[in-house]
């Protein structure tokens, strides 16, 4: 802890500089909108969103520093956290909120209004950042140098190298251009796939791939060999022995919620139908787990906040300020007890009280898991089927069945995987700004904020796109909203496979007998063993770093710190054409050449990536000591 209780920050607690202006609030809303928008129809189409608290800080530094010729990096770093507040918040509801919809077409229900869309992510969005407050002290602060929040960090060095300018800003933004133009070329033009993937027919069932995108490199570097590793155990369990094993034993037999026999399947039909039930099992139990071993630090926390209340404002310094325990609390149920009156929404007591406990336990979980994994692989779709299958089996236990029950579950799911969603992000934003010395309560706030906006806007975006091509489309398929629909229809009609699910339990319940974290190694089951691959090329090239022998051990620590803002700046490129894309896809600019290339094409690419990666982390440090 000593290390820990060193830790100075970039703006030290006594100084004052400009933070929570008109400025950084007007400009994160309008982020916040713009990221939220586009990451909803980005979640629709491939059921995955971009971060956006690093595109958000690089938007705000050439706005602030270049156009408006302001030097604040906490400034910057306010706009970043209401700006990424929209994205999380986006990827909760698009997640879930769909279902209701697809509902509607098929005659069971009216579609959701409104208001009521509005109102279910406003308070999803403010529970989330409620219930991360009393959290902060034990993740974000006694555990520094403990969890790595990668984005957390990455953004933190993108503002930190933009503020101090030199080398340090060329070789983030030198990652950042090469990202981007990647990208672009990648998913823009379409010249090579950005996912590769092939089957191998020898041991059917199996396959390998990767998303050869430069963000999950950054993010595996910035995590490291470990946790890289950790997930790429759980992925070659799912792709390696359980999908191979289906179709040796199932044969030509066909099992729910599949349609053709097992030897029928693909690699990804075999994922999407068994795998990710498996999965889902294995990171709910894997956040019991969790939640169980981190009990002492959240009561610790707890306390340490409820013996902190009464006390004055001139006991504790700018960069403790915080909003207080009884505060978030109260406002929690104040948010609960919203949701339970307002007319507009299906949620009555019971479904308000699942909300506040599963909120509060998935918050816990995922404010955690971002700081093992990043918000890019935190596995909120995966929280919300675990919340889905036990509100449902509890609504339907207590006699709210049919369209309804399963309404009011969906209802449920959105709020918690909106909640899961922005604790994450909130962790990840309160992080960045405990490196550079930020106020918490301001970013809170500012939180808050972003909240509201992207919540007003998000219900216009919803049914924008619904009416242009409608949910589970072949333009807008869904595919998370999907499989929830599924999931409650499946435990409503009494035809979930249960079997799936608790094969995840047990598996999760094994690793941690064995003393695997548990988490990470769900997580890697959970998602496409292609996102575990990429991120493993990271770690593998930092641990490749870590182990060569250097001069001293301050310039190995020195090339280490080189990769880390050079993948920021990777992480930071592609989100940002990651979100012009998304507005090229709404406009419908096409501009794609159908992957020419092929899958070999792209992995040809992919390495050419990580060369120039290495090139430049050791030409950066060769740069400053005049080699």
């Amino acid at each position: 802890m000593k290390e820990q209780k060193e830790f100075k920050p970039y703006i030290p607690a006594d100084r004052v500089a400009p933070e929570f202006t008109v400025t950084a609030v007007i400009l994160g809303v309008i982020l916040a909108v713009v990221f939220g928008a586009a990451n909803a129809y980005l979640g629709l189409r491939v059921g995955m969103t971009v971060s956006a608290s690093i595109p958000a800080a690089v938007i705000s530094m050439g706005v602030i520093r270049i156009i408006l010729k302001k030097k604040s990096i906490l400034e910057n770093n306010m706009v970043q956290t209401i700006g990424s507040a929209g994205e999380s918040l986006a990827a909760g509801a698009v997640f879930t909120l769909p279902a209701l919809f697809m509902w509607a077409a098929e005659g069971k229900t009216e579609a959701p209004s409104f208001v009521m869309i509005t109102v279910i992510a406003i308070c999803g969005g403010v529970l989330g950042v409620l219930f991360m407050i009393p959290l902060r002290t034990a993740l974000i602060v006694e555990e520094h140098g403990v969890l790595p929040f990668p984005e957390g960090q990455a953004c933190s060095e993108v503002l930190l190298a933009g503020e101090e300018g030199g080398d340090k800003s060329k070789l983030v933004f030198s990652g950042l251009g090469i990202s981007a133009v990647y990208k672009f070329i990648a998913d823009g033009l379409c010249l090579f796939p950005s996912e590769v993937d092939w089957s191998i027919k020898a041991y059917p069932g199996s396959g390998i791939g990767a998303d050869v995108l430069p963000s999950l490199v950054g993010v595996g570097y910035i995590c490291g060999a470990r946790v890289s590793s950790y997930l790429l155990s759980g992925a070659l369990l799912g792709w390696f022995v359980i999908m191979p094993m289906l179709v040796l034993v199932g044969g030509d037999a066909v099992m729910y919620p599949a349609t053709e026999a097992f030897n029928q399947l693909s690699t990804w039909d075999l994922w999407d139908n068994f795998i990710r039930y498996i999965g889902a099992g294995a990171v709910a139990a894997g956040g019991v787990i969790s939640l169980i071993k981190s009990l002492p630090l959240i009561v610790k926390t707890f306390s340490k906040a409820i013996k902190g209340f009464g006390h004055t404002s001139g006991q504790v310094t700018r960069t403790e300020r915080s909003i207080s325990f009884p505060v978030a609390i109260g406002g929690a149920l104040v948010v609960a007890l919203l949701l339970w009156i307002m007319p507009n929404t299906p949620i009555g007591l019971l479904a308000a009280l699942i909300v506040i406990v599963f909120g509060f336990f998935f918050a816990t979980v995922s404010s955690r898991m971002v700081g093992l994994v990043g918000s890019s692989n935190n596995p909120v779709s995966g929280m919300a089927i675990a919340t889905l299958l036990l509100a449902t089996v509890i609504l339907k236990a207590t006699g709210s069945v049919g369209i309804t029950g399963m309404t009011t579950a969906i209802c449920i799911g959105t709020i918690i995987c909106i909640v899961a969603s922005m604790a994450g992000d909130t962790s990840q934003d309160l992080k960045t700004g405990y490196i550079v010395g930020a106020t918490p309560i301001y970013q809170q706030y500012g939180e808050l904020i972003g909240t509201v906006a992207a919540g007003l806007a998000i219900a216009g975006v919803l049914y924008l796109l619904n009416a242009a091509w409608s949910y589970g489309s072949t333009q807008l398929p869904a595919p998370q909203a999907t499989l929830m629909k599924m999931v409650v229809e499946g435990v409503m009609g009494g035809n979930l496979p249960w079997g799936l699910v608790f094969t995840g339990v047990f598996i999760a319940v094994a690793v941690e007998i064995l003393g695997i974290p548990v988490l990470p190694f769900a997580i890697g089951l959970y998602l496409p063993i292609h996102l575990s691959v990429p991120i493993m090329a990271g770690g593998l090239i930092r641990l490749w770093i870590e182990k060569r022998k250097f001069k001293t051990e301050e310039r190995r620590q020195e090339v280490i710190n080189d990769g880390i803002l050079y993948s920021s700046g990777m992480i930071a490129g592609e989100g940002i054409i990651g979100i012009l894309l998304a507005v090229f896809a709404v406009a419908g600019i096409d501009i794609g050449l159908d992957g020419v290339l092929g899958n070999w094409g792209g992995l040809a690419f992919f390495a050419v990536l990580i060369a120039v990666m290495i090139l430049f982390i050791f030409g950066g440090k060769k740069r400053r000591n005049g080699e």
